[in-house]
């Protein structure tokens, strides 16, 4: 199946617009897609008809509180359910309040960029790094996006201003409380290797996860099996997606090829979207 179970649109930090990715999708003849915008739900609101040719699952990815990267996948939620859009609302407004700061602080060192500067490069009022960094650039400031991470918004870099984020437990319990599926994204990015790893799976399984992003665009051969063990020894249902992020991540392409089989316990926890 080409698939793709992990996507990002202007709702939070990606280039395309719900609408764009959806026909991009078609356009790659991707079969089952889920937009997965960090702490929101809000693409979907914006969504006025799927495509035929598409099926697609809500979805989200929550940034979870944890010492390296933790991000929880959550699918299949009902937006309606107001103590997740409660929480939602309260990160959304703190990443706000940051953002706010960040540029006082960007313009106290003599960069001459605003708010509303910001808000047009982004195409609505949700603001994120990727579009800090694309203003820069614009201005001067930077030869490449890249740059501006390196010198000025990466974690430690000196305009880095944290964003807050939910306790594991509590993200995979809203997920399920919402009537979605929880699941492990990028088990790369936390950094952990081996019997780290499998601590950390321990409890997340405990607390109640239920998948695991065992393919994504950046797992090698060797992780990939690593994860597919993890997901056996703790009955986890392997999911698999790109983090597409359109132009603000270039090199990662929409889509990925994954047996049918392999997704089919997924399929079955997401039959009424089918």
């Amino acid at each position: 199946m080409f698939i793709d179970l992990h996507t990002h649109t202007t709702a939070s930090d990606g280039s395309y617009s719900p609408s764009s990715l959806l026909q991009a999708a078609v356009d790659a003849q991707i079969t089952l897609l889920s937009i997965t915008d960090h702490d929101t739900l809000d693409a979907y609101n914006q969504i006025e008809k799927i495509p035929n040719e598409l099926r697609l699952i809500p979805g989200l990815e929550i940034s979870a509180e944890y010492p390296k990267t933790l991000h929880i996948l959550g699918y299949g939620v009902d937006s309606n359910y107001q103590p997740l859009q409660k929480k939602l609302t309260q990160l959304q407004e703190f990443r706000e309040k940051r953002n706010y700061k960040m540029v006082g602080n960007l313009q106290k060192h003599g960069f001459a960029i605003s708010w509303d500067e910001l808000v047009k490069v982004a195409g609505s009022d949700l603001v994120g790094r990727p579009h800090f960094a694309q203003l820069l650039l614009q201005k001067g400031y930077v030869q490449n996006k890249q740059e501006a991470f390196d010198k000025y918004l990466k974690k430690g870099a000196p305009f880095y201003l944290d964003k807050k984020r939910m306790e594991p437990a509590e993200a995979i319990q809203l997920i399920r409380a919402a009537g979605g599926f929880a699941a492990l994204a990028h088990p790369c990015q936390t950094g952990l290797q081996a019997q780290e790893l499998e601590s950390l799976v321990h409890d997340l399984a405990y607390e109640g996860l239920q998948g695991i992003e065992v393919y994504y665009s950046q797992h090698k051969t060797q992780q990939i099996t690593e994860y597919k063990n993890l997901a056996a020894k703790y009955d986890l249902i392997i999911t698999g997606g790109s983090d597409f992020h359109g132009a603000n991540k270039p090199h990662i392409p929409l889509g990925m090829e994954i047996k049918k089989d392999e997704l089919e316990k997924f399929i079955i926890k997401m039959r009424k979207f089918f």
